[in-house]
């Protein structure tokens, strides 16, 4: 299998620890990202890294017993160690003060800590197996204070910390589960919500396990992933994952079921608002984007996987040792190994190898995996980096080879320009909010973020159309119709269409000699007015006469002044063209000479230069009965370039009568 078939990857640079042994115990924390290697309880060195901070924390602690639990709080400014059941200890981690220590013990009376989580700086939350215990640190006085807390039988606990929600599994069989949200200092109840579990349950023991459960921000809205490992209708094989909505507001939702088709041990992560379902018996992996469109039954979404399975990408590693003997080359990495650990959203821990990586998606070889185009880029722009591969589609199904039906490319332009129009109607509203002073008044006014699925038209312009339009190979009228395809699109979509399309319309017809489709597109207004198109109309002339005219009915459709339609044209260096345009209007005896020179020594076109001398040459000897420039017209510099380059017998001698 090539590189280009694999579409899951571990990032490249792990962050690497000392791996497990009875001597280094290993933990992660989830609210951070970090690993902390912790050798003999912390007497002869902590070591904690994580992904962002390539300069690791190291420092050493007093060996009071076995670490069940090792936390820094948000921003790392106090350690946390969990040793007993009923206690917690804390020490201010500021660099030049001495580590002591203060204790924190579990309010209710026989309960046993489970664990803890920071859920700022300075708020931590202790989880007993009799409820919940909500604190606030308060490091100068080195204690605590409990703002809230609230019994519960609890069997086992999650954190998310993205959304600071707590996830306690209650009752006997463990399927019920109690959220809690934090913000602020405060502590709020969610409603609970029941797991529904395969079949009912022969015994009264604890039936759902921790390993089946997983919480996740995906498209912005928490849900509760259930991987439930035999579906409840009989009549259907395989595992499956069950998506729970937890809003803030309102009960929990069961919303969308991922068809695994499958049985066997499994383990989920989330990447890019993907959820990813690894399976380890095949060693493969599956995708599944809740936002395309699934089998709705009227209240739940049936999803099945987006793409074929397949492996995650081959990797090395390099051998750790000492530096000399790290010259060797580095080892293939054991992929889906039953030593590596999940944890949400993206990360996989080997704690046997002492690795950490983040699980990536890699968008160009799904181009090739998913053949709908349409599909493909619905899937495409709900991507973080999309718009390089958005791009190359379009070209790619631009080409002779791939060529696409009209109806496919009228289906992806489509799709481009609803998120394009999407993001020019947010700006708009934005900018309008903002003149009616509503900055002041409403905080939450916020700029509207431009995302890499809003693909406009320049982009379009230059990485796909403009390109398209050269190749030599292409029908002419698949050229046309595919331009005007794109310009529909705008146009159904609202979006006003800019010049530099219309132009390209236009030398495309040109180039192909279709001069009465040209015609008939300028006569019924299908390329809209500009004066940048009415320049490129006058520069035709010479190639089609009847440009000239439309140009002018143009410009004057446009109410333009007609000096600034000779700067323009004089700008793009249509000399020529600006002076038969004056003429046309009868304005070429008062015009600059100087400004006319000035354009056409800039062309470095001599036969040009020297056509408009002569020009205005006549145009002296008429009205002046002499050829020779006035001092007042500062042309001298000219004179001069013309005698160099024509010699002083290519004057005009004045003439008479």
């Amino acid at each position: 299998m090539g590189e280009e078939d694999y579409y899951l990857e571990l990032c490249e640079r792990p962050v690497h620890f000392e791996k497990a042994n009875p001597v280094n115990c290993v933990f992660f924390d989830e609210a951070n990202k970090q690993v902390f290697a912790v050798r003999s309880g912390g007497a002869t060195g902590v070591v904690v890294k994580g992904p962002d901070d390539r300069n690791p924390l190291s420092f050493r602690m007093e060996d009071k017993g076995e670490v069940k639990c090792i936390k820094f709080s948000l921003e790392n400014k106090i350690l946390a160690v969990q040793r007993t059941s009923k206690t917690v200890d804390f020490s201010n981690f500021t660099p030049d003060s001495p580590q002591l220590e203060y204790t924190q013990e579990c309010k209710t009376k026989n309960a046993n800590i489970l664990g803890f989580c920071w859920t700022s700086s300075t708020e931590i939350v202790f989880i007993t197996d009799q409820g919940i215990e909500f604190y606030q640190v308060l490091p100068e006085k080195r204690n605590l204070k409990l703002l809230k807390s609230q019994n519960i039988n609890v069997n086992w606990y999650m954190y998310c910390p993205e959304s600071a929600v707590i996830l306690l599994s209650t009752t006997v069989l463990g399927n019920v589960l109690q959220p809690f949200y934090f913000r602020a200092g405060t502590m709020s109840k969610l409603p609970k919500f029941e797991i529904e579990l395969p079949a009912a349950p022969k015994s009264t023991k604890l039936s759902l396990s921790e390993r089946d459960i997983a919480m996740a921000t995906i498209y912005g809205q928490l849900y509760v992933l259930f991987l439930r490992h035999h579906s409840r209708t009989s009549n259907s094989t395989g595992a499956e994952v069950v998506l729970y909505h937890l809003p803030r507001e309102g009960a929990c939702k069961k919303m969308h079921i991922l068809k695994l088709n499958r049985t066997g041990k499994f383990a989920l992560n989330v990447v890019d608002n993907l959820v990813v379902v690894h399976h380890q018996d095949t060693e493969t992996s599956v995708i599944f984007d809740i936002k395309l469109r699934g089998e709705f039954d009227g209240t739940i979404t049936l999803h099945h996987p987006v793409l074929p399975a397949r492996s995650i990408q081959p990797c090395q590693i390099p051998v750790a040792g000492p530096a000399p003997v790290t010259s060797q080359s580095p080892i293939p990495c054991k992929l889906y190994s039953s030593s590596w650990i999940v944890f949400q959203p993206d990360i996989i821990i080997s704690a046997s190898q002492g690795y950490l990586w983040n699980l990536q998606v890699k968008l160009q070889p799904i181009v090739n995996l998913l053949p709908d185009k349409g599909r493909l880029m619905d899937f495409l722009l709900q991507r973080r980096e999309c718009k390089t591969v958005v791009l190359s589609v379009c070209s790619q199904m631009l080409t002779e080879s791939d060529r696409a039906t009209l109806p496919v490319i009228a289906t992806v332009f489509d799709k481009l320009n609803q998120e394009y129009k999407k993001y020019l109607d947010a700006e708009q509203s934005y900018t309008l909010a903002l003149e009616a002073g509503q900055s002041r008044s409403g905080p939450f006014l916020r700029r509207p973020a431009r995302t890499q699925a809003v693909v406009d038209q320049s982009d379009m312009y230059t990485h796909v159309l403009s390109a398209f339009a050269e190749k030599k190979e292409m029908p002419q009228k698949f050229m046309i119709a595919v331009l005007m395809e794109y310009i529909r699109s705008l146009n159904q979509f609202q979006i006003t269409v800019q010049h530099y399309l219309h132009e390209l319309v236009i030398k495309t017809l040109v180039q192909h000699n279709l001069f009465y489709t040209l015609h008939q597109f300028l006569q019924y207004h299908v390329l809209s007015d500009s004066k940048p198109l009415a320049c490129l109309l006058l520069s035709l002339e010479s190639f089609y006469p009847p440009a000239h005219q439309l140009s002018l009915d143009m410009l004057k459709r446009l109410s333009t002044a007609n000096d600034e339609i000779v700067e323009v044209l004089l700008s793009k260096h249509q000399v020529l063209a600006a002076l038969r345009f004056i003429r046309g209007i009868g304005g070429h005896d008062n015009i600059s000479a100087r400004k006319f020179l000035d354009a056409a020594k800039q062309t470095e076109d001599h036969m040009l230069f020297y056509t408009i001398f002569r020009f205005f040459e006549q145009r002296n000897q008429r009205l002046r009965g002499n050829p020779s420039f006035t001092p007042g017209e500062h042309c001298e510099e000219h004179v001069a370039f013309f005698k160099q380059v024509f010699g002083d017998q290519a004057l005009m001698r004045p003439t008479t009568f």
